[in-house]
């Protein structure tokens, strides 16, 4: 190689060599000043910060779990009403029992029901959707449950009137009526084992925070018209929490709580039917029972239902303010309308006494025919209503005898002013003398009495004295007399004078008997 060429070949070799460590001093740097302000080198290439890969959460991890959104916000409105011990448990066992197993009742073929649903479905804001298990509860009750639904129809004749008119006021879908059919059977004294009281079935707590007074005397949980206020609010404020009617109904069962959580494992849902099966047992079948009762009650004359009607309707009664303490038995004694009726129409009175409480009014209701008499003798009615109070006043020793008390087995078919008449004594006084809140009997509790009429328990009856009627002015007893009712035809006539007149102790008459008016 001569000496040009040598210097040549060495010439290139020192370029190329320049321009190549040029080059990777120029990538060095371009990397360095993207790591500095942009990202950094991961296995030879550059990745930006901004741009970095983001990492995906183990489906196993459990730390950081979120709620649905649309549950959470629920749970948050009915948190505060504080509610959440609301009406759970409540439901009449039947309701639990339900195995929605087919039912044989050819009388409703599946088509004419489901045509009826349909219909029904249009005109309400529940989903009355056909399936299988709710036509399951209406052939069931249509089948065995005939006669207990024709008593509850007459018995709506009194009650509905009152809830519609409730719930017109408050916006509650007047449908809302069949509800209390599957809570009480339209029993305003109605008691669950959960301590639940009245057509509605409140709870005490719930009653308290809805303004029902509940005392010794009175408990407004089973008042039809206050209790349907109360409830007409509570539904209308779960209706606002779950913008349903029928979840309404489930949280009026089981409290909001329970809706929430089977709505949360149903995955979202917030339709009834869908989440159902994630409810507990009662209220499962809480909202069939409803349904079903409202088909029947809406179709009751296409299957040939001849409602018992109740003696008298809503309209056929009034009501007055009472002005002093008085008794339901004073009531029935002053206008002769039996106790029994005016236990039914007044049945928040738990001892059967009505009383006077500084700063609280409370009503007597009266069929319309008895209002007048009242109203115009009211002031003799409260007299004699307060001479028979300071008389129970006094020890029972003073007033009765060891002797005369007994204990009187309750029998099938008794009931509080059966045994009451048949003793001469008052419903209230067995009440207080048992200890007894409500009606309620069972066959074989044992009663304590201390009967006026001493010779029905007795085994020798005393000969009869006979009344000398000569020369005095007599009266001869009709068809609806009542002591007090007879003493108020004689001027300076009271319902003792004519019992030591007569030589009687009992206010129970025969028609027919002529009493010593006169001295």
């Amino acid at each position: 190689m001569t000496l040009k060429m040598f210097v040549l070949v060495g010439l290139c070799l020192s370029i190329y060599s320049g321009n190549a460590q040029t080059k990777i001093n120029s990538i060095s740097d371009t990397i360095s000043k993207d790591v500095s302000v942009k990202g950094e080198v991961v296995d030879g290439k550059l990745f930006s910060l901004d741009k970095r890969i983001k990492a995906k959460t183990d489906s196993l991890e459990v730390k950081n779990l979120k709620d649905l959104p649309e549950a959470a916000e629920l749970d948050a409105k009915w948190l505060e009403e504080l509610y959440s011990n609301s009406l759970y448990d409540t439901i009449y066992k039947s309701v639990t029992e339900l195995d929605y197993e087919p039912v044989y009742y050819p009388e409703l073929s599946t088509d004419t029901l489901k045509a009826r649903l349909a219909r029904l479905n249009a005109r309400t804001p529940f989903n009355v959707e056909y399936n299988t298990s709710l036509e399951s509860v209406i052939k069931g009750y249509l089948k065995h449950r005939r006669t207990s639904l024709e008593r509850l129809m007459g018995l709506s004749h009194f009650y509905f009137p009152m809830f519609e008119q409730e719930f017109d006021n408050h916006d509650i879908p007047l449908e809302m009526k069949y509800l209390a059919i599957v809570e009480s059977a339209l029993k305003p004294r109605a008691r669950s084992r959960v301590g639940a009281t009245g057509i509605w079935q409140f709870m005490y707590g719930t009653g308290k925070e809805h303004d029902l007074d509940v005392s010794s005397y009175v408990d407004d949980r089973s008042d039809p018209i206050k209790s349907t206020k109360a409830a007409a609010e509570y539904l209308g404020r779960m209706y606002r929490i779950f913008g349903d009617w029928d979840l309404a109904l489930a949280a009026y069962n089981s409290g909001p709580g329970n809706v929430n959580k089977a709505i949360r494992r149903s995955g979202g849902y917030k339709n009834y039917w869908n989440i159902r099966s994630n409810l507990p047992r009662e209220t499962a079948g809480y909202v069939p029972a409803f349904l079903a009762t409202m088909y029947i009650f809406e179709y009751a004359e296409e299957h040939g239902f001849k409602p018992e009607r109740p003696p008298f309707q809503l309209i056929q009664t009034d009501t007055i303010h009472v002005k002093k303490m008085i008794s339901l038995d004073h009531v029935s004694e002053a206008t002769g309308i039996k106790i029994e009726e005016l236990q039914f129409l007044n049945p928040s009175y738990k001892l059967d006494i009505i009383p006077k409480i500084e700063g609280k009014t409370y009503s007597l209701r009266l069929p319309r025919k008895a209002i007048g008499a009242f109203v115009t003798n009211e002031d003799r009615i409260y007299e004699f209503a307060e001479a028979e109070f300071n008389q129970r006043e006094k020890p029972l020793p003073q007033v009765f005898s060891s002797d005369t008390k007994i204990r009187y087995r309750v029998r099938d078919g008794d009931y509080l002013g059966k045994i009451a008449r048949k003793h001469g004594v008052r419903v209230s006084q067995l009440k207080q003398w048992n200890g007894l809140r409500s009606n309620n009997l069972k066959i074989g509790q044992r009663l304590t009495i201390y009967p006026r009429q001493h010779g029905a328990v007795s085994k020798s009856e005393p000969p009869k004295k006979v009344i000398n009627t000569e020369g005095k002015q007599t009266y001869i007893v009709a068809s609806g007399d009542s002591l007090w009712t007879i003493a108020q035809k004689f001027s300076g006539v009271s319902v003792q004078n004519i019992k030591d007149w007569n030589d009687i102790s009992s206010n129970k008459l025969k028609i027919g008997t002529t009493l010593i008016v006169s001295e």
